[in-house]
């Protein structure tokens, strides 16, 4: 093996979970699983990941028990005996491949479209009203809700342990519910949920603290957050690490284990005057682990475009030597990998060997299929 890649293919301990590598399979949605229930080809390809090397997998967004939860055709839940029962079954097959696994708790807040499930007739949810054309499409949540919501969090981390899952990941990013709390474009409440960002990331600690309670001292909790959202690349959260440290600690001391950086491109510094990146910031204001991740292994940098066929057949390339040498450097510890994951399921295996010309290049198709 390659020196460079001595630290990516050692272990890492997480609380009482090690994982063989520091290779991370990041959430992608996927939706395959009618009626919410990921059925055997999920399973399969959830296993084909392990067997190709991957240390941690964490699922695509698995959506909480709560009527407004989902926005998206087919993508799969984390409640009810028949999704559960398909959970435990994509676990089953990754841990006899030798790899960990964590789910995504997701709630997708003012991005549901109306008539998705469970509940087709309830409108989206978000942190105020937003009526367009004098219809309300996005309800303010109010007190009794959030607390609807917080206790759904905490039941599915429940579950999720029962199962025998190495712990849950909070998706906190790309403006779904709580990143619409985070940033001051969708949160302009006046209450304590909104104005200061103390006050703005206050619904995610209380989600945090309801799930370190569901599952205890020694479960590992993942928090998901990002700067840019889905419809705004140039969003910020934090305009400097003063900003993010605010977000961060009280997220830290409510109980989070790692933190999860998710940036389009991992070798951009987050903030002027320092070659950190996101997930670097995130192990420096926290000293938690963190995982960095954003156009590794692809000769293609993470776009919009990409989804719709339009992108730019010269962007840019990542860089492997370059990511090796950050997290040689310790500036993260983990490091997830996307697409490139999803057109070669033999991906970590093949980069440990040096067969990096035998790696099957990304293309959309791969988005449409679960091979």
């Amino acid at each position: 093996m390659d020196p460079k890649l001595k630290t990516l293919f050692s272990p890492f301990q997480v609380g009482p979970v090690t994982l063989r590598n520091r290779t991370v399979m990041a959430p992608m949605t996927r939706s395959h699983s009618p009626n919410g229930v990921p059925r055997d080809d999920v399973a399969a390809y959830y296993k084909r990941r392990a067997e190709g090397g991957v240390g941690l997998i964490i699922s695509e967004g698995t959506t909480i028990n709560h009527r407004a939860a989902n926005g998206y055709p087919d993508v799969p839940r984390f409640y009810g005996d028949d999704a559960l029962a398909g959970w435990k079954k994509v676990l089953d097959g990754v841990h006899a491949a030798g790899a960990k696994m964590v789910p995504q708790l997701w709630h997708v807040g003012l991005h549901r479209e109306l008539g998705m499930g469970p509940t087709s007739s309830e409108c989206a949810v978000g942190p105020v009203d937003i009526v367009r054309d004098g219809t309300l499409v996005t309800r303010g949540l109010k007190q009794a809700e959030i607390n609807e919501i917080i206790n759904a969090y905490g039941q599915a981390a429940s579950d999720a342990k029962n199962l025998g899952f190495d712990g849950v990941e909070i998706h906190g990013a790309h403006q779904y519910l709580i990143d619409q709390f985070f940033w001051d474009e969708t949160n302009t409440r006046t209450d304590q949920y909104g104005g200061s960002i103390e006050n703005r990331v206050r619904f995610a600690t209380e989600i945090v603290v309801a799930i370190r309670a569901a599952v205890g001292p020694d479960f590992p909790i993942i928090f998901r957050f990002s700067q840019w959202k889905l419809l705004d690349y140039t969003a910020k959260i934090a305009q400097s690490p003063e900003d993010l440290s605010k977000i961060l600690l009280p997220l830290s001391e409510a109980g989070v284990d790692v933190f999860h950086a998710s940036t389009r491109r991992f070798w951009e510094p987050a903030f002027d005057g320092s070659d950190l990146n996101l997930a670097g910031w995130a192990k420096k204001i926290t000293g938690k682990p963190s995982i960095s991740v954003g156009s590794v292994g692809l000769n293609k940098q993470f776009a919009v475009e990409h989804f719709s066929g339009l992108e730019d057949p010269t962007a840019e390339t990542s860089n492997i030597d370059d990511l090796c040498t950050r997290l040689n450097a310790d500036e993260f510890d983990l490091v997830g990998i996307g697409r490139a994951l999803l057109a070669d399921s033999q991906w970590v295996n093949k980069v440990k060997t040096n067969r990096f010309n035998h790696i099957n290049a990304f293309d959309e198709k791969a988005l449409t299929t679960l091979t």
